[in-house]
């Protein structure tokens, strides 16, 4: 999938399908609990707890359930090198499943998108997964808006997509 030459050529589509915002949370809603759920569970593990105090979270979930205004007084401790290892490893099997399923995740193979190039909508490459999957900080910082560019665009295209030079079509069938 990654092609590594540098002369991509544009395919001709005429019926273009470019997948909308719901589409496209329903697929990621999908890859939350595919991937990185279960990446999260073995780092948590190969951490030995380091990577962030459960406990808290147990406590500060009970004392929410029981009506204490002061349930978040205490936050949890994290481990930022283990964070780091856990978004890595996430990074690493996202771009192995873009490589197997050609541009799609779990997620986006089950609801029939896929990932491809702006302008060709050919395969990505390997830069331009890594630049979508990096591009993913500014669009979540600006308070989401990254996203909801999928709302205001014709090519629905979000941040990220713009930032990795992507698109994100309905797979045909």
């Amino acid at each position: 999938m990654m092609s590594s030459s540098h002369k991509k050529r544009p395919i001709i589509m005429s019926n273009v399908q470019y997948a909308g915002f719901w589409i496209r949370f329903v697929a990621s809603l999908l890859d939350t609990f595919l991937l990185a759920l279960p990446v999260g569970i073995v780092i948590y593990f190969l951490s030995g707890g380091e990577w962030f105090d459960f406990a808290q979270y147990q406590q500060n979930l009970q004392l929410a359930l029981s009506g204490d205004p002061n349930a978040l007084q205490n936050q949890p401790t994290t481990s930022f090198r283990w964070e780091l290892v856990f978004e890595l490893a996430v990074l690493a099997v996202t771009v192995l499943f873009w490589e197997k399923f050609k541009g799609a995740t779990p997620g986006k193979k089950m609801v029939g998108i896929r990932i491809v190039d702006a302008k060709t909508f050919q395969d990505i490459s390997n830069k331009q997964a890594i630049t979508r999957s990096l591009g993913y900080i500014p669009s979540t910082l600006l308070f989401g808006l990254g996203f909801l560019m999928v709302l205001l665009r014709k090519d629905k295209r979000a941040l990220h997509d713009i930032l990795a030079d992507t698109a994100v079509l309905h797979t045909q069938k």
